[in-house]
């Protein structure tokens, strides 16, 4: 009878042990796989924001006038020698509606879209959900007046392509050029 409840109770207590391993083990996916969705997600908002910020420091170069044609809060368009071959460009910025982003779990995530003269590029899937432009003048006092326009705000809502724990990771990117040329 003795030797019955010895192996009842090993047979309990390495159920236990094993049932321990199980969820360290499933912990240990989990955080791996939040981990690694973090990192993406913030990889993806320094790539979008070095697209971003690499076109708006070059804002009116080589252009004589007001470089601005339109300049709101999601939408910024301007003239510029961005591919710096002589002849002046425009250049538009703007992100698409949420049904572009298909390839994705993320449905409130849109694309990046970029237009030089008529060529329009449309960049991959980053997560990006909002973005906003704001204008200030040489006193940092918000502008919307073309010609007084001296520093460009652009604000990121970068998501995580997919679902953590039944949410979608966030982070927050933020930046203010002062283009050379204005």
């Amino acid at each position: 009878m003795n030797i019955l409840l010895d192996i009842l109770g090993s047979v309990i207590i390495a159920g236990i042990v094993m049932l321990a391993l199980f969820n360290a083990n499933t912990y240990q996916s989990k955080t791996r796989f939040a981990s690694d969705s973090e990192l993406q997600m913030q990889q993806n908002a320094k790539t979008l924001a070095d697209m971003i910020n690499y076109d708006l420091r070059k804002i009116g170069y080589e252009y004589e006038n007001t470089p601005f044609i339109e300049a709101d809060s999601e939408r910024i368009s301007f003239y510029s020698d961005i591919d710096l071959n002589g002849s002046v460009d425009s250049v538009t910025y703007f992100v698409s509606d949420t049904s572009d982003a298909n390839g994705t779990l993320n449905p409130h995530d849109k694309i990046l879209i970029r237009v030089t003269n008529t060529d329009t590029l449309r960049g991959p899937s980053l997560g990006l959900s909002k973005i906003k432009f704001s204008y200030f003048d040489k006193s940092y006092k918000p502008s919307s007046s073309f010609e007084n326009i001296c520093y460009v705000k652009a604000e990121l809502w970068i998501e995580s392509i997919e679902e953590v724990d039944d949410n979608f990771l966030f982070t927050y990117w933020e930046m203010t050029i002062n283009p050379r040329n204005l």
